[in-house]
């Protein structure tokens, strides 16, 4: 009976503690959305968060595209083959791409490359008292640190998903055109045939941004409110990745089912 017990309340315990940090998480976005007229006078630090987020994620991205789009290439080439449609196989790469795998893959790079790198850095700032320091100049360290960061990653995953399905359709191309001769015209062609611009490219750019907001305000969340210490910035680190990619994929699945459920 104790045993059950104890059961119960470690999973109330669990429960208290999911709902104390998602209401933290929806408190500090609401806080940094009431400073967005301010944020917003400083374009120039969320161009250099956009630069320097993008410029950290930038290689991962283009290497796993490549990738990715030779393994789509390949797989959907030896698929296609068995109804005799590998003239499909440009559409078939595509789809998977700039609706699923361009932004899904991109959003978990970039947790793990970039949120990694916002976490430690507003970590070690509060570590370090940097936070407090701006607080006592009267300078709001949310609208001032947070701020630009959150709008930098917003703006940032959407680019780099974009190049990331750019690259594996190139790879695809290589794959299915270059190296087995799928007919190049078909290929392109029923690319363009298949793939709408609203309700493909714009869902996915959309997709893309939502996955951006989440995994930025994950990140900065973990490090504003990590231990000012070397444990509690390197455990924040962690959480980022698995908080940030649990994130990305549960979004996904809700995301998906309204944008593509008709189609």
């Amino acid at each position: 009976m104790s045993g059950a017990l104890n059961s119960v309340a470690a999973l109330g315990a669990l429960f208290l503690q999911f709902v104390s940090a998602l209401g933290g998480f929806a408190l500090l976005l609401a806080k940094i959305l009431a400073r967005t007229a301010a944020i917003l006078k400083r374009p120039r630090l969320i161009a250099a968060q956009v630069h320097f987020l993008g410029n950290h994620s930038l290689a991962i991205i283009l290497v796993a595209g490549l990738f990715v789009g030779l393994v789509l290439g390949l797989q959907g080439y030896y698929t296609l083959r068995r109804y005799g449609s590998e003239e499909a196989l440009g559409v078939l790469v595509a789809l998977s791409l700039v609706r699923e795998l361009g932004p899904v893959i991109a959003a978990l790079l970039f947790a793990g490359r970039a949120g990694t790198s916002l976490t430690a850095e507003i970590g070690l700032m509060k570590a370090g008292e940097q936070l407090s320091a701006l607080e006592t100049m009267a300078v709001d360290p949310i609208a001032r640190v947070l701020g630009p960061r959150f709008f930098g990653g917003l703006i940032a995953v959407p680019l780099l998903a974009a190049l990331f399905s750019a690259v594996g359709v190139i790879g695809g191309w290589l794959v299915g055109v270059a190296l087995i001769g799928v007919d190049a015209g078909a290929f392109w062609s029923q690319m363009s045939d298949g793939v709408d611009f609203w309700n493909d490219i714009v869902n996915g750019v959309i997709k893309s941004a939502v996955f951006g907001l989440a995994v930025t305000h994950v990140a900065l969340m973990q490090g504003y409110e990590s231990k000012p210490t070397p444990d509690g910035v390197a455990r924040a680190t962690t959480l980022t990745v698995v908080a940030g990619s649990l994130a990305v994929l549960g979004l996904d699945f809700v995301l998906t089912a309204l944008m593509f459920g008709d189609t």
